[in-house]
């Protein structure tokens, strides 16, 4: 008389098992989704891997009489035919000091093409010190055949750079930035811009 009892508390037992391994599912499948937009904030937070800081800060800042020069990169990924370089080559600014250079771009090609870019700075330390203002990265950007256009870049080098004794001796900083044609890549934005037209369609 006792087995339809033991039969139902394992029927329980089971299906709490299956239930808890649908949430861990759900649960691992929503990491995974917002794992790409995570990463660029704590690499935006911290200057992991060279990720340069974002800031609105626009007056206020000391300027120190140390100099640095700040060279500056450009790459196309595979499929973006661009042209696709810095307007100059390096500037040398002082330690707080505001600075605007440009980018440019040109379409080379007979076809309409959005791209989008991602950035670093290296030494890879120099990042959580490296701030931008303006910048068109994570933007998408789209060029019309033979079209071409400036992307500014406003930017200083933070000053509290001078109180870090492994920085004492740093007299070159890298900014670069690589394009990637949007269809075609799966940068951090295209993959948030996947996610929110797959959530659109249902």
């Amino acid at each position: 008389m006792t087995k339809p009892a033991i039969q139902s508390n394992s029927e329980r037992a089971n299906r709490r098992i299956v239930l808890a391994c649908v949430c861990l599912a759900a649960g691992m499948a929503g990491m995974a989704y917002a794992a790409v937009p995570l990463y660029q904030i704590f690499c935006q937070v911290t200057g992991y891997g060279g990720t340069t800081q974002r800031s609105e800060v626009l007056a206020g800042i000391p300027v120190l009489n140390r100099e640095i020069t700040i060279r500056f990169d450009a790459n196309v990924a595979s499929g973006v035919k661009w042209k696709f370089e810095p307007g100059e080559r390096q500037v040398t600014i002082k330690l707080g000091e505001q600075k605007q250079i440009s980018y440019i771009a040109e379409n080379l090609t007979d076809e309409t093409i959005s791209g989008t870019a991602t950035f670093n700075v290296t030494p890879q330390h120099a990042g959580v010190f490296f701030n931008k203002i303006e910048c068109f990265c994570f933007t998408e950007t789209t060029l019309k055949p033979g079209e071409k256009i400036d992307m500014p870049v406003i930017f200083y080098v933070d000053p509290e750079m001078d109180n870090e004794e492994i920085m004492k001796n740093l007299k070159t900083i890298t900014l670069s930035y690589t394009m990637f044609r949007d269809e075609d890549s799966k940068t951090p934005v295209a993959l948030v811009k996947d996610r929110d037209r797959k959530k659109a369609l249902n």
